[in-house]
């Protein structure tokens, strides 16, 4: 059966077609709007200046070898960049590090102005300064998801500045500190 505007066979492999209606996208920002996540900034630079991005989507795959994954919207001003770097720097941040997320997340702007805040790695990637930990990565694989793309990387050096420090999480459109204080017992 073809479509009638389109005069093309529909795509009967989409979930959508196997498993029902699929949910609306708010109601899908909505499920994840209660489900914290830890956040990061990545950084790269493929040869035409650094960028940056905020992300609450990195998580750890395997320890052997040590890998691990995030995702980059399409609409992200660093997609094109992070499309393109063969490697890339993950900073996993704590409450401490607020104005780095922050400045991940602020679209419009030059993140790397600051020059006080970044510099290179010998390998040329940016990284910024005192952030709780950073792991240099290459990246191994990427796959189309959506309007994204998730990316595989492989650690390849990494560096903690703080073991024990406040976590910050990203919940429900606001950035929170764990700690002590909300320890559950």
């Amino acid at each position: 059966m073809t479509s009638p505007a389109t005069n093309e066979i529909p795509d009967t492999t989409a979930p959508e077609h196997r498993f029902g209606m699929s949910l609306s996208a708010d109601e899908f920002k909505g499920l994840f709007r209660g489900h914290p996540g830890g956040v990061a900034v990545i950084t790269a630079d493929a040869g035409d200046g650094p960028v940056a991005l905020t992300a609450t989507s990195v998580s750890s795959v395997s320890a052997e070898p040590p890998l691990l994954i995030f995702s980059v919207s399409a609409l992200s001003s660093a997609a094109d960049v992070l499309l393109q770097a063969e490697t890339v720097v993950v900073h996993l941040l704590d409450a401490q590090d607020i104005d780095v997320a922050k400045l991940g997340a602020t679209s419009g702007i030059d993140r790397f102005a600051e020059t006080h805040r970044w510099s290179r790695l010998v390998t040329g990637e940016p990284v910024y300064h005192d952030v709780r930990a950073w792991v240099r990565c290459a990246v191994i694989g990427r796959m189309d998801a959506g309007g994204s793309t998730v990316i595989a990387a492989h650690a390849l050096q990494s560096q903690v500045e703080r073991d024990e420090a406040d976590a910050l999480v990203y919940h429900n459109r606001t950035w929170h500190r764990l700690g002590d204080h909300s320890l559950i017992v």
